[in-house]
């Protein structure tokens, strides 16, 4: 076995040993934001009428809800969310006590493309870093350029490419390339 398989195999152990430490990083609900597909239960207290347990952010980043009628979802926090609807509760219902709770976490996907083993969508229930992720799609293949690994990221409508040369990090060289991954995030492994 050559040097470059050993290192190989031996990052994928410790990757696959360690991934599940990103479940303990969990993603602080005072910054996550909301986006489409996550799923909200809203309840007015002491109104039955105004408890929903299941309303979905659309794919526009709204939500609907009785009185209040539509509302900007995404981007906004649990608790922003949560001010912004007491707010226009307020007229029809002064003092309303509102309570929003993330019920199924939809939005925070990353796609894995390639030469992995399972790829696939995933959805990151914390911070996910590149080598986390690998380990989540079952590895690299063999076959697979794992010099060249690409995480493309779109921003603003701009797709920008950011290299990952898995062979250099399990090396312990180059772990600034190990990035956390964003919602949306595809890794590209070719």
């Amino acid at each position: 076995m050559n040097i470059k398989r050993a290192l190989l195999t031996v990052g994928m152990i410790f990757v696959l040993c360690f991934s599940y430490v990103s479940m303990a990083n969990a993603v602080s609900m005072d910054t996550f934001t909301l986006g489409a597909g996550d799923v909200l239960e809203i309840s007015v207290w002491d109104d039955e009428r105004l408890t929903r347990p299941t309303v979905v952010v659309r794919p526009d980043g709204k939500i609907s809800f009785p009185l209040v009628g539509e509302l900007q979802a995404a981007g906004k926090t649990v608790e922003e969310l949560r001010k912004d609807f007491a707010s226009r509760m307020e007229k029809y219902i002064p003092d309303a006590s509102v309570t929003i709770m993330l019920q199924q976490l939809g939005s925070a996907q990353v796609y894995i493309v390639g030469k992995v083993n399972r790829p696939g969508v995933y959805l990151m229930s914390g911070r996910v870093t590149v080598l986390q992720a690998l380990a989540l799609a079952g590895g690299i293949t063999p076959f697979a350029e794992s010099d060249e690994i690409l995480v493309v990221r779109v921003d603003n409508g701009k797709q920008t490419y950011l290299p990952f040369d898995y062979v250099k990090a399990v090396a312990g060289d180059g772990l600034d390339q190990n990035i956390t991954l964003e919602p949306g995030d595809t890794l590209l492994i070719p």
